[in-house]
Parts: C-alpha cells; structure tokens; sequence
C-alpha cells in the first residue's frame, strides 16, 4: 500500500491499525531524512523525531492545499528532525560546512516544491560539487566531534573558476579561527571587506604603518598554521 492510499484509509477509518498503515508507508520518508542528517549510523532519536513529524502531517493535512500527501509529510519530518538537530547540536561546526549543509535544506525544499523525486546522496554531491562520502561527513557536523568527522573524504569533485575547492576553504577556516579576535578583525577589514590600509588605520585608531606590519606578521603566521594543518586532510 502506498502513502497516500494508506492516508486515504485512515481518513474515511480514524482506527489505530489504519494510522500504523501510514506510519509504516512514511518509513521511508523518515529513514531517508534520518539517514541524510545523521549519517550512515544515524541516532534513534532522529528517526523518532522523523515519526513525529509524520504524525503532526497525517494531523494537520488539508488536501484542499493541492499538495500531497507525501510532498507534506517530507516538509513535517524534516522540519521536527532539524529542530531536533538545532536543540541537540552541541558541538562546533565550521562555517563552511553549515553552508554546506544550508545549501543541502535548500536542494531538498526546492525539490518539495516542484513535486520531484527527494535527491540521493550522489544527487547531493553532485549539485554541491563534494565526493559523495563527503556529504555524509557535512551532514554529521555539529551533532559529533570535529575529530570524529572524516575530513579526507570531504573534497571536491571538479575545479570550479574563481571558488576555492572545499577543502582548501575548510583549512583556510580553521587558520582564520587560530588568529585572535584582533588579527581576525584585521584581516576581514583588509580581504573580505577590501578597504585600504589608510582605511583600515582609521576604522581601528592606528598608524597606516602599524596596519601594513600586522598584516605581513598575520599572513605569516596563518602561512605557518596551514602548513601544519595541512597533513591532517
């Protein structure tokens, strides 16, 4: 029996075997978010949260939406499972790999959207431009230790013009976060918000002088910090 056939059920017949039906037919929904935000050994919580979301859909649907039933029970799972993640998540997660994984929420609503098919993991990979391991490694940050995330798998899969490779941008991120707040601000002002170095003298109260020496003595040290950062990916 398929979701909808298993909702039109428990619609004409409100009965416990008929509801169980169309928890058993969305299974497969709640194992795929289970498994994409959780990784190949997903928590039981997130599969119980998966479930609640199916049973706050089969609750509050309204066909007159012109919806299906499937199209909103996806949104309903993945909605109580990433609220799940956002309440549990506990550990750091790199700035591009909550991008990354932004990016993935993205793909999958736009998909909802347009009726389609929910993508692979392949189909993931291919749309972010990450080895498809990889992706499973994205989808795990927050919820495990940096040091239990494989960062050697997570690695770009073709060169994209004027974007650094995933990979490069993880180091460059970690050798951003060793700089201190003062460094780190430095550095912004200089190459992310590309302003001079008289500009930057007046936006921190210092010498145009003092600017050029701290930016020669931060890009030295970040030089040194991606040189012994590099043998861990």
């Amino acid at each position: 029996m398929q979701l909808e056939g298993a909702l039109k059920d428990f619609l004409l017949e409100e009965s416990q075997e008929n509801l169980e039906k169309v928890m058993e037919e969305g299974s497969r929904l709640v194992n795929y978010f289970a498994r994409l935000y959780g990784g190949k050994n997903f928590q039981e919580d997130l599969v119980q949260s998966g479930f609640e979301g199916l049973l706050k859909a089969v609750k509050k649907f309204d066909h007159r939406r012109g919806v299906s039933f499937a199209t909103y029970a996806s949104h309903c799972i993945m909605g109580e499972i990433r609220h799940h993640l956002r309440r549990e998540s506990k550990y750091y997660r790199p700035g591009c790999l909550t991008d990354l994984q932004s990016r993935v929420d993205r793909v999958i609503e736009e998909r909802l959207k347009e009726g389609e098919e929910l993508p692979t993991t392949g189909e993931l990979a291919e749309i972010l431009n990450v080895k498809e391991e990889g992706v499973i490694q994205v989808m795990q940050a927050g919820m495990v230790s940096l040091d239990e995330i494989n960062w050697s798998e997570i690695k770009h899969q073709r060169h994209e013009n004027f974007r650094l490779p995933i990979e490069d941008r993880l180091l460059l991120e970690e050798s951003l976060d060793n700089l201190s707040s003062f460094q780190h601000k430095v550095i912004d002002l200089l190459f992310f918000q590309d302003l001079t170095q008289m500009e930057v003298a007046a936006r921190l109260g210092i010498s145009q002088r003092k600017v050029s020496r701290l930016k020669v003595k931060i890009l030295k040290e970040m030089e040194k910090n991606l040189g012994e950062l590099q043998p861990e990916y």
